[in-house]
């Protein structure tokens, strides 16, 4: 994509960790108890809110924000709801419930308002700005498919850590949260991060999961869902090829597809969003190579 905007000149490196197998299959972890490291609490629009629960009780509450189920974890020995904030959300006083064995609790918690860049593109493809009736058919159905995916709730963990790789190596084009004009037309805020990459560089699974859906989209072309368990859900765009199938189980590190420019783009990359309790949640809070790229992005002096 052509950008007016100045771009991020980092790279982005991932790493190979080999995730927990059994036999050759993958372990889910329906236990809710396994110690697991937190992602970084941050109380804004596509943040995540990370909220110490006061209940004594083995079986993990059940928590809701918005009427939508929550992930519930274990750490140090106390419930956490780890509540994903949509980029939609205002600023002010929220409020989440939790239940079990039949008795309510309410827990509040604020969320702070945060503004995100501009960012101007420009789509030679008119109709991938305006689409035509025919197309937008094709996008309604389309979406129904997409929504349901990232709404997508199953009780187990597939993933034994909430530490995230990042799926491709490339450089950082666009960051999470921008608001975006397509041709000067203002479109939704960027719900995930976009790295760029020679077509046809693998993309390798951050985390151990299963995949829910896969396909090629008007707007997104060649993409696939990963769900890593309670809700958390990984979305991955404009692939050139997909190496997965809907249902597989697929472990960290492992090939997933190759960068491509299907759908709507100018250039080969992949764009990639976290999405928990059916929210995008900026990948920063959840990728630790993220923070540390941007911090020796901050740290080195310009040569």
């Amino acid at each position: 994509m052509k950008l007016k905007s100045d771009q991020m000149n980092y790279c982005l490196k991932s790493k190979h960790i080999t995730s927990t197998l059994l036999g050759f299959g993958l372990i889910v972890f329906a236990n809710q108890s396994q110690a697991l490291e937190l992602p970084l609490h941050d109380s804004v629009p596509g943040g995540i809110a990370i909220i110490k629960l006061n209940e004594s009780a083995e079986v993990a509450p059940k928590v809701n924000y918005k009427n939508k189920p929550v992930m519930v974890i274990k750490h140090e020995q106390a419930w956490h709801a780890l509540v994903g904030i949509p980029l939609a959300a205002k600023d002010g006083q929220h409020s989440i419930t939790s239940k079990h064995a039949g008795t309510n609790h309410s827990y509040s918690f604020q969320v702070s308002d945060k503004q995100y860049e501009t960012q101007h593109l420009t789509i030679k493809n008119k109709r991938k700005v305006n689409p035509n009736a025919d197309d937008m058919k094709r996008i309604n159905r389309e979406r129904k498919k997409i929504n349901a995916a990232l709404a997508h709730w199953d009780d187990n963990f597939y993933t034994d850590t909430l530490q995230f790789e990042l799926p491709v190596q490339g450089r950082l084009s666009s960051p999470f949260g921008l608001r975006r004009f397509f041709n000067e037309q203002p479109r939704r805020p960027h719900s995930g991060i976009d790295i760029a990459a020679p077509k046809g560089t693998p993309i390798n699974a951050p985390a151990s999961g299963k995949v829910i859906l896969t396909g090629e989209f008007f707007f997104n072309g060649n993409s696939a869902f990963i769900d890593h368990g309670q809700g958390l859900i990984t979305m991955y765009c404009h692939m050139d090829s997909i190496q997965v199938t809907d249902g597989q189980l697929v472990k960290r590190g492992e090939q997933i597809g190759s960068i491509g420019m299907t759908g709507r783009v100018t250039g080969p990359h992949l764009h990639w969003s976290i999405s928990m309790n059916n929210a995008r949640v900026d990948p920063n809070l959840i990728v630790p190579a993220l923070r540390q790229t941007a911090q020796t992005e901050t740290t080195t002096p310009s040569m």
